[in-house]
């Protein structure tokens, strides 16, 4: 009797694994999911993910490989975001240099830093994705230098000092 309950229990165990399995292979890919963007929820689409940073910003870019070319930043059209125009010009820069604006559509969520650091942080996350969709826009985008992080951050005040180098005036007596 006792070998009969050790087997038993040694399928109960084992058969819970299986259906722990089934429960993964239900589960869809994180990069197909419906997104919510102005109230409206989009159908399932697959989208490019990565993410961008400069100074203290960091931009989580998703770039929908069917789109109209519409670029949303924290849920808001890029004008509204930025309504400086050279803002909208150095986030759209990777896309005019591969001649794909206004063909992709671009959801970023940015946070951090300041309006400069948050379009730069975009501009890299966006370069990024250009690449999962063609190597061949290694060169150019390299060439402008937006593949690589810009890695300069503000310096640590030194003990003594009133900023990260500035000093007070010298009193000679």
């Amino acid at each position: 009797m006792e070998k009969k309950n050790i087997i038993e229990k040694t399928k109960v165990v084992a058969s819970k694994p299986a259906k722990n399995e089934d429960k993964q292979k239900e589960k869809a890919p994180d990069n197909e999911k419906s997104v919510e963007n102005d109230g409206a929820i989009k159908s399932k689409k697959k989208y490019i993910y990565e993410v961008g940073r400069r100074k203290e910003a960091s931009a989580q870019i998703r770039l929908f490989k069917k789109g109209d070319g519409k670029i949303t930043v924290n849920g808001k059209d890029i004008k509204d975001y930025f309504p400086s125009q050279v803002m909208q010009e150095i986030v759209r820069a990777p896309l005019k240099i591969v001649g794909q604006d206004g063909k992709l559509e671009i959801l970023a969520k940015v946070s951090g830093g300041g309006v400069c650091g948050q379009a730069e942080a975009i501009r890299h996350g966006i370069s990024k994705t250009l690449l999962e969709i063609n190597t061949n826009f290694r060169k150019p985008l390299r060439k402008h230098g937006y593949l690589t992080r810009d890695s300069r951050v503000k310096e640590r005040k030194k003990p003594g000092l009133k900023r990260a180098r500035k000093a007070p005036q010298w009193v000679k007596r």
